[in-house]
């Protein structure tokens, strides 16, 4: 038995094809499995989208749905939904194996419906009062982030190299 957890990203109705690339691009570079749930604001071959997600596509695991119906028919785990309208914050929240993270459409967000059913899983991420909301691809790369912070990075590379010098070289320079 394999210990290697799942996360999800679950794009709900996104509109702009260039935050889905983004969005796209993050979820390949953690090994985060996307969920596009339609109707969607672009078509799947935009130009913009696939500019946005660069040549990481073929390392992304991406399913397609066309309704929220369709996705739940076909999905089970631990859902929680990223809202501008919640109570609770993102950090307050253990996301367990097979973790589902909801974002809506950039112009409505997630339906209210859908929050107001799942009040101890709606999550928001704190900000100025005076702001509407920060951009989705860096709200989903900031619910990735905390839930793999949570996991302990697991299966990721937490160190790297540099290109020019060695890293053992500067820290034999510090002591």
């Amino acid at each position: 038995m394999s210990d290697k957890k799942t996360l999800n990203i679950v794009m709900v109705e996104p509109e702009i094809p260039q935050n889905t690339g983004n969005v796209a691009r993050t979820c390949a570079c953690t090994g985060a499995r996307l969920h596009l749930v339609g109707p969607m604001g672009f078509k799947i071959d935009d130009k913009k989208l696939k500019r946005a997600g660069l040549d990481y596509w073929e390392l992304l695991d991406i399913s397609y749905y066309d309704s929220l119906d369709e996705f739940f028919e076909k999905n089970k785990g631990h859902f929680f939904f990223f809202s501008t309208k919640a109570q609770h914050r993102y950090t307050d929240v253990e996301y367990p194996d097979n973790s589902y993270l909801f974002f809506g459409r950039e112009t409505k967000g997630l339906p209210e419906d859908l929050l107001f059913n799942n009040p101890g899983t709606t999550v928001r991420m704190p900000m100025i009062d005076e702001a509407r909301s920060l951009n989705l691809s860096n709200s989903v790369a900031i619910g990735v982030y905390e839930v793999l912070r949570q996991w302990d990075f697991p299966e990721l590379l937490c160190s790297g190299e540099l290109r020019a010098y060695k890293w053992t070289e500067a820290n034999s320079k510090q002591g």
